[in-house]
């Protein structure tokens, strides 16, 4: 069952596609004619807690389980390595469960021996499924997924979801390397994000609504459907700024409908240090093959530089000082949410 639903999420991912609604409509950059910068100079390094990166871009999660899913991620794990883009594996359960699903995952780490490669699980992991997905594909990093919605719209889907932090702290405590707690397309808010933080939760991944909709996945599967609840959650926009206080820079993942460079730029003016793109990149190596996802993942990065150096910053860090100007359902938002907006249109370049 669980072999077929990973091959049924990759084929309703691609026929649903996108919504491209993930707020950054409504963020504003400010143009700097005068950055004094030259585009060679720019650096798109970057670290999330001890993860250094050299880039800000990571192939995020997106599949492995099935026999059918290891050529995918052998191509995902070779544009990773060519482009020097970091890499997460889709969810290892079914490999714990099952030893011979173990190669869709390890074909990554073979594939991309030198690497960073973050390992995947669900929040109902214990501290030693934990260490066996990190140990399996010899991981830097470790994702903790929470994906309550498709969960309870998936037929065969989990319904009880108690002891969540407690379990997420342990793995936090236990484990030798970083962990960070991603959703998958629903956004964190604050309150959930303060949670985190006090379970001792370093790195958060906020992935917001805007990009594969795993609500409109599993009404796709489920009879009779509950399409109501396919715009569950907030954008990837008000999810970073909900997050922002709790999370400060350095330790925040942007994901959910990121598509360009131009996106990637707003990620980082809202205080992430890296963007984690999905859909843009499976869509490309399905419909453009192996070159056409190098070439998408290089024109994201070219575009991602062009526009810092076009703000004048420097580095990935100095793009979380640069003046932003939020606007639309995005401000109205944060307005109810007590989220003083203004500060960020009135920060000064250091």
């Amino acid at each position: 069952m669980r072999i077929s639903r990973k091959l049924e999420h990759i084929r309703h991912a691609l026929s649903t596609g996108q919504s491209g609604r993930q707020g950054f409509a409504d963020v504003k950059l400010v143009p700097n004619a005068l950055p004094e910068i030259s585009l060679d100079s720019i650096s798109l390094a970057s670290s999330i807690g001890e993860l250094v990166l050299s880039s800000p871009i990571i192939i995020n999660a997106m599949t492995g389980g099935a026999p059918e899913t290891e050529e995918i991620n052998r191509k995902l794990a070779a544009a990773a390595r060519e482009t020097g883009t970091a890499m997460a594996v889709g969810s290892q359960m079914s490999a714990i469960a099952n030893k011979e699903m173990r190669a869709s995952y390890q074909v990554v780490r073979q594939t991309n021996p030198d690497g960073i490669i973050l390992a995947n699980l669900g929040s109902e992991a214990t501290v030693r499924q934990a260490r066996e997905a990190v140990e399996m594909i010899g991981a830097n990093g470790l994702q903790i997924h929470l994906n309550v919605m498709q969960e309870l719209l998936m037929p065969e889907g989990e319904r009880d979801f108690r002891g969540a932090t407690e379990r997420i702290a342990r793995i936090v405590q236990e484990l030798p390397v970083p962990v960070i707690v991603k959703e998958v397309g629903f956004g964190i808010a604050r309150e959930p994000a303060l949670k985190l933080k006090e379970a001792g939760v370093r790195i958060l991944d906020v992935g917001g609504t805007g990009g594969t909709s795993f609500a409109a996945i599993e009404n796709a599967r489920r009879n009779p459907p509950m399409d109501s609840l396919n715009d569950w959650g907030c954008t990837t926009s008000v999810a970073l700024l909900e997050c922002a206080d709790s999370f400060q820079e350095g330790w925040i993942i942007a994901t959910g409908g990121i598509r360009s460079g131009m996106d990637v730029a707003k990620a980082l003016a809202l205080g992430a240090s890296a963007a984690g793109i999905s859909g843009l990149f499976l869509k490309a190596l399905f419909e453009e093959g192996e070159q056409g996802l190098q070439t998408a993942i290089v024109r994201c990065l070219q575009e991602t530089a062009i526009v810092m150096a076009a703000l004048g910053a420097a580095d990935v860090q100095s793009m979380h000082s640069l003046p932003v100007v939020i606007t639309g359902e995005t401000a109205e938002w944060c307005q109810l949410r007590g989220i003083d907006l203004s500060l960020l249109a009135r920060r000064q370049s250091k």
